[in-house]
């Protein structure tokens, strides 16, 4: 599952603690701790989320592309 490490990357790359993203995807630290160790499975919603959050693809996030940059289509 390489977009684990994908997830702590961006968000270690902003100096931001789980807690902060927790706040973002509206869940709880643990909750979020989970996603990140592969507990438990990022829900669609929160990938989505996380992508507009950091302006990456979803699939830069799982791992499917080494291209950060969405392309227009994709910003809607």
């Amino acid at each position: 599952m390489y977009y684990l490490q994908r997830l702590k990357d961006l968000r270690e790359d902003r100096d931001l603690k789980q807690a902060d993203i927790a706040r973002l995807l509206r869940t709880s630290q643990p909750q979020y701790s989970r996603y990140e160790t592969g507990e438990r499975e990022l829900p669609i919603r929160h990938l989505v989320t996380l992508a507009d959050f950091y302006q990456v693809s979803a699939d830069y996030i799982l791992g499917r592309t080494n291209t950060k940059e969405m392309n227009h289509r994709q910003r809607g």
